[in-house]
Protein backbone atom coordinates (compact mmCIF):
# COMPACT_ATOMS: atom_id res chain seq x y z
CA UNK A 1 0.00 0.00 0.00
CA UNK A 2 1.25 3.51 -0.87
CA UNK A 3 1.90 6.26 1.25
CA UNK A 4 -0.84 9.13 1.78
CA UNK A 5 -0.12 12.66 1.35
CA UNK A 6 -1.54 16.26 1.70
CA UNK A 7 -3.02 17.85 -0.77
CA UNK A 8 -0.36 20.43 -1.24
CA UNK A 9 -1.04 24.09 -0.89
CA UNK A 10 -1.59 26.27 -4.20
CA UNK A 11 -4.02 29.20 -2.87
CA UNK A 12 -1.58 31.16 -4.45
CA UNK A 13 -1.60 29.76 -7.88
CA UNK A 14 -4.20 31.85 -10.52
CA UNK A 15 -4.20 35.14 -8.37
CA UNK A 16 -1.88 37.92 -8.27
CA UNK A 17 1.37 37.11 -9.83
CA UNK A 18 0.40 34.08 -11.16
CA UNK A 19 -2.46 34.85 -12.67
CA UNK A 20 -1.41 33.76 -15.83
CA UNK A 21 -0.15 30.47 -14.48
CA UNK A 22 -3.32 27.20 -15.31
CA UNK A 23 -5.04 26.61 -11.41
CA UNK A 24 -4.60 23.12 -10.47
CA UNK A 25 -7.81 20.89 -11.89
CA UNK A 26 -8.55 17.36 -12.48
CA UNK A 27 -5.41 16.40 -14.35
CA UNK A 28 -3.24 17.67 -12.02
CA UNK A 29 -5.12 15.47 -9.18
CA UNK A 30 -5.08 12.27 -11.53
CA UNK A 31 -1.26 13.29 -12.01
CA UNK A 32 -0.75 13.55 -8.45
CA UNK A 33 -2.46 10.22 -8.06
CA UNK A 34 -0.59 8.61 -10.40
CA UNK A 35 2.68 9.77 -8.61
CA UNK A 36 1.28 9.07 -4.96
CA UNK A 37 0.75 5.58 -6.22
CA UNK A 38 4.49 5.07 -7.05
CA UNK A 39 6.01 7.09 -4.46
CA UNK A 40 8.31 4.56 -3.30
CA UNK A 41 9.67 4.42 -6.78
CA UNK A 42 10.07 8.48 -7.17
CA UNK A 43 12.44 10.97 -6.12
CA UNK A 44 13.80 14.06 -7.62
CA UNK A 45 14.48 17.99 -7.48
CA UNK A 46 14.18 19.33 -10.51
CA UNK A 47 11.44 20.74 -12.74
CA UNK A 48 11.23 23.29 -16.14
CA UNK A 49 8.51 25.30 -17.80
CA UNK A 50 8.54 27.23 -20.77
CA UNK A 51 6.26 30.09 -18.45
CA UNK A 52 8.66 32.19 -16.22
CA UNK A 53 5.59 32.58 -13.95
CA UNK A 54 4.69 28.88 -13.94
CA UNK A 55 8.41 28.11 -12.64
CA UNK A 56 7.90 30.97 -10.31
CA UNK A 57 4.60 29.72 -9.11
CA UNK A 58 6.23 26.06 -8.60
CA UNK A 59 9.06 27.37 -6.40
CA UNK A 60 6.71 29.42 -4.16
CA UNK A 61 3.73 25.91 -4.43
CA UNK A 62 7.20 23.73 -3.36
CA UNK A 63 8.17 26.25 -0.71
CA UNK A 64 5.20 26.45 0.53
CA UNK A 65 4.91 22.43 1.38
CA UNK A 66 8.41 21.99 1.90
CA UNK A 67 9.95 20.79 -0.84
CA UNK A 68 12.66 21.80 -2.85
CA UNK A 69 12.38 21.98 -6.73
CA UNK A 70 14.28 24.09 -8.81
CA UNK A 71 13.04 25.54 -11.66
CA UNK A 72 14.72 25.64 -14.89
CA UNK A 73 12.74 27.64 -17.53
CA UNK A 74 13.00 26.25 -20.97
CA UNK A 75 11.23 24.77 -23.77
CA UNK A 76 10.39 21.70 -23.21
CA UNK A 77 14.30 19.98 -22.73
CA UNK A 78 16.40 22.27 -25.19
CA UNK A 79 19.07 23.67 -23.19
CA UNK A 80 19.44 20.24 -21.25
CA UNK A 81 18.92 17.29 -23.54
CA UNK A 82 22.48 17.28 -23.65
CA UNK A 83 23.49 17.41 -19.98
CA UNK A 84 20.58 15.06 -19.16
CA UNK A 85 20.95 12.39 -21.70
CA UNK A 86 20.38 9.00 -19.96
CA UNK A 87 20.70 10.64 -16.56
CA UNK A 88 16.60 11.41 -15.90
CA UNK A 89 15.16 8.72 -13.16
CA UNK A 90 11.47 10.54 -13.06
CA UNK A 91 10.26 12.38 -16.41
CA UNK A 92 6.47 14.08 -15.55
CA UNK A 93 4.69 15.94 -18.42
CA UNK A 94 1.62 17.55 -17.71
CA UNK A 95 1.37 19.48 -21.61
CA UNK A 96 -0.97 21.48 -22.66
CA UNK A 97 -3.78 18.44 -24.38
CA UNK A 98 -6.53 19.43 -25.68
CA UNK A 99 -7.46 19.72 -28.55
CA UNK A 100 -7.07 23.28 -30.33
CA UNK A 101 -6.49 25.18 -33.59
CA UNK A 102 -2.97 25.08 -34.55
CA UNK A 103 -2.41 28.81 -33.85
CA UNK A 104 -3.17 28.61 -30.48
CA UNK A 105 -0.33 26.32 -29.74
CA UNK A 106 2.70 28.29 -27.92
CA UNK A 107 0.82 31.31 -27.61
CA UNK A 108 1.56 33.99 -24.43
CA UNK A 109 -1.65 33.67 -22.90
CA UNK A 110 -3.21 31.56 -20.21
CA UNK A 111 -4.17 29.24 -23.14
CA UNK A 112 -1.12 28.12 -23.48
CA UNK A 113 -1.49 25.91 -20.60
CA UNK A 114 -4.10 24.02 -22.50
CA UNK A 115 -3.93 24.60 -26.30
CA UNK A 116 -2.32 21.00 -27.63
CA UNK A 117 -3.16 22.04 -31.28
CA UNK A 118 -4.13 19.12 -34.05
CA UNK A 119 -5.20 16.06 -31.94
CA UNK A 120 -4.03 18.27 -28.93
CA UNK A 121 -0.61 16.67 -29.63
CA UNK A 122 1.74 19.26 -31.09
CA UNK A 123 3.53 20.09 -28.02
CA UNK A 124 3.68 15.98 -27.08
CA UNK A 125 4.62 15.15 -30.71
CA UNK A 126 7.60 17.50 -29.86
CA UNK A 127 9.22 15.68 -27.12
CA UNK A 128 8.19 11.80 -27.68
CA UNK A 129 11.16 11.47 -29.54
CA UNK A 130 13.29 12.43 -26.68
CA UNK A 131 11.89 10.94 -23.95
CA UNK A 132 13.69 7.46 -24.38
CA UNK A 133 16.91 9.68 -24.60
CA UNK A 134 16.73 11.51 -21.56
CA UNK A 135 15.73 7.96 -18.92
CA UNK A 136 18.26 6.39 -17.05
CA UNK A 137 18.32 2.86 -17.19
CA UNK A 138 15.62 2.58 -14.16
CA UNK A 139 13.70 5.94 -15.37
CA UNK A 140 10.00 6.20 -15.62
CA UNK A 141 8.19 8.59 -17.36
CA UNK A 142 4.13 9.63 -16.42
CA UNK A 143 2.20 11.63 -19.40
CA UNK A 144 -1.11 13.23 -19.10
CA UNK A 145 -3.48 12.62 -21.86
CA UNK A 146 -7.12 12.59 -23.07
CA UNK A 147 -8.99 10.21 -25.21
CA UNK A 148 -8.54 12.43 -27.99
CA UNK A 149 -4.98 12.37 -27.89
CA UNK A 150 -4.92 8.53 -28.41
CA UNK A 151 -2.90 7.18 -25.81
CA UNK A 152 -2.63 3.78 -27.29
CA UNK A 153 -0.82 5.24 -30.51
CA UNK A 154 1.58 7.32 -27.92
CA UNK A 155 1.94 3.59 -25.42
CA UNK A 156 2.62 1.97 -28.87
CA UNK A 157 5.45 4.36 -30.46
CA UNK A 158 7.51 4.86 -26.92
CA UNK A 159 7.37 1.03 -26.95
CA UNK A 160 8.83 1.12 -30.72
CA UNK A 161 11.75 3.38 -28.82
CA UNK A 162 12.46 0.66 -26.05
CA UNK A 163 10.09 1.51 -23.73
CA UNK A 164 7.37 -0.49 -21.55
CA UNK A 165 4.22 1.50 -21.79
CA UNK A 166 0.61 1.45 -20.03
CA UNK A 167 -2.42 3.13 -18.60
CA UNK A 168 -1.38 3.88 -15.58
CA UNK A 169 -4.27 5.50 -13.90
CA UNK A 170 -7.97 6.74 -15.81
CA UNK A 171 -10.22 9.24 -14.61
CA UNK A 172 -12.83 11.01 -16.27
CA UNK A 173 -13.48 14.28 -15.53
CA UNK A 174 -16.80 15.85 -17.03
CA UNK A 175 -16.31 15.43 -20.96
CA UNK A 176 -12.59 14.73 -20.59
CA UNK A 177 -11.40 10.67 -20.46
CA UNK A 178 -7.98 11.52 -18.36
CA UNK A 179 -5.14 9.43 -18.57
CA UNK A 180 -1.62 8.84 -16.69
CA UNK A 181 0.20 6.64 -19.11
CA UNK A 182 3.28 5.22 -17.66
CA UNK A 183 6.83 4.06 -19.19
CA UNK A 184 9.35 2.47 -17.97
CA UNK A 185 13.17 2.04 -19.68
CA UNK A 186 14.21 -1.64 -20.14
Amino acid sequence: MSASYPTPVYSHVGRGDFRDVYEPAEDTFLLMDALEKDAERLRQSCCTDVNPAAAQCTAKTSSSNKVSLQPVITSLVDSLLSRLSGKVDVLVFNPPYVVTPSEEVGSRGIEAAWAGGSRGREVTDRFLPVVAQLLSTKGSFYLITIAENDPEEIITSLCQQGLQGESFLTRRAGNERLSVLRFLKG
